[in-house]
């Protein structure tokens, strides 16, 4: 598998190396590969040629079908997608949390929610965020990097599954999270711009870790601008407290957007349902009607 990609190089681990071989070793790719403009990213599982015992170097001679895939950041054979926003320094933004699960959600992965930071709240504060996401469709872990809290909550969730990618805006503490399930890492963190309350990016490429044998997770770039899905359409499905309304009273509109238009049936008291809207409208070059029609 590869693990991380250092300019034209690529890091693979061998799944069972043979006696003599190094378990890691550094590649390079078959010029075939790109004449056929088959890209080779971090998670996609290669087969090797030319080892070089030696100097721990390889050949990716070809690369096996993906079972799913992020586009951004680039990762292959992902199997769960950790969302991590604070709850503080940066302050927590429902706009911005919004667009990281509908990325995450578009993926139609399994998405985990975790609050990080929770040491700069008190425990009043941190069953408020508790409610209020159960109301969004999701079951938050809160942990502090700080004091280890949750840490070992999040160890358990992501042993259970082989692949968890973490993703959010920057500065809300992704590597700091993995630095204390894996302290062996040591990866770079830096404080939060006071001023723009936007973390800097600390992460600057793709890697996977082993969290135990069989599991990995990879810490990726933050970014504070994800995409958004192309297809208005699609936008009802990514947002859990609707999509389960719909699965309970299917509106009877084939091609309804659940704008509140008459006969819809759809619910429009839930928290969301205004950034739902824009959202939608955004993507639509609609104008938001009233919600009486």
């Amino acid at each position: 598998m590869v693990v991380a990609l250092q300019a034209n190089y690529l890091e693979v681990e061998l799944d069972a190396a043979p006696q003599g071989i190094p378990s890691r070793l550094l590649c390079t790719r078959r010029t075939r590969l790109n004449h056929r403009g088959a890209a080779v990213h971090v998670g996609d599982r290669v087969r090797l040629e030319a080892v070089d015992s030696h100097q721990a170097r390889a050949v990716v001679a070809g690369v096996e079908p993906r079972n799913s895939w992020l586009s951004r950041p680039p990762v292959a054979n992902v199997t769960a997608v950790v969302v991590a926003l604070a709850v503080d320094q940066p302050s927590f933004d429902p706009d911005q949390a919004s667009r990281f699960l509908l990325t995450a959600e578009r993926t139609g992965l399994s998405v985990q929610l975790l609050l990080t930071k929770c040491d700069l709240i008190g425990p009043d504060q941190r069953e408020e965020y508790r409610q209020r996401l159960r109301g969004w469709g999701y079951e938050p872990l809160l942990i502090s990097s700080q004091t280890g809290e949750g840490i070992s909550s999040l160890k358990e969730r992501l042993l259970t599954t082989s692949l968890s990618v973490f993703c959010g805006p920057s500065g809300v503490g992704k590597s700091s999270a993995l630095n204390s399930l894996m302290p062996q890492l040591s990866l770079r963190v830096a404080a939060v711009s006071g001023r723009l309350q936007r973390g800097r990016h600390t992460t600057r490429h793709v890697e996977l870790f082993h969290l135990v044998p069989g599991v990995r997770v990879a810490d990726t770039p933050g970014f504070n601008r994800p995409d958004l899905p192309d297809d208005p359409h699609e936008l009802a499905l990514m947002f859990p407290e609707l999509r389960q309304q719909l699965q309970e009273w299917p509106c009877r509109f084939r091609d309804c957007l659940h704008r509140g238009e008459p006969g819809c049936g759809v619910e429009t008291g839930w928290e969301r349902y205004d950034i739902y809207l824009r959202t939608l409208n955004a993507l639509a070059g609609i104008s938001r009607p009233s919600r009486g029609g």
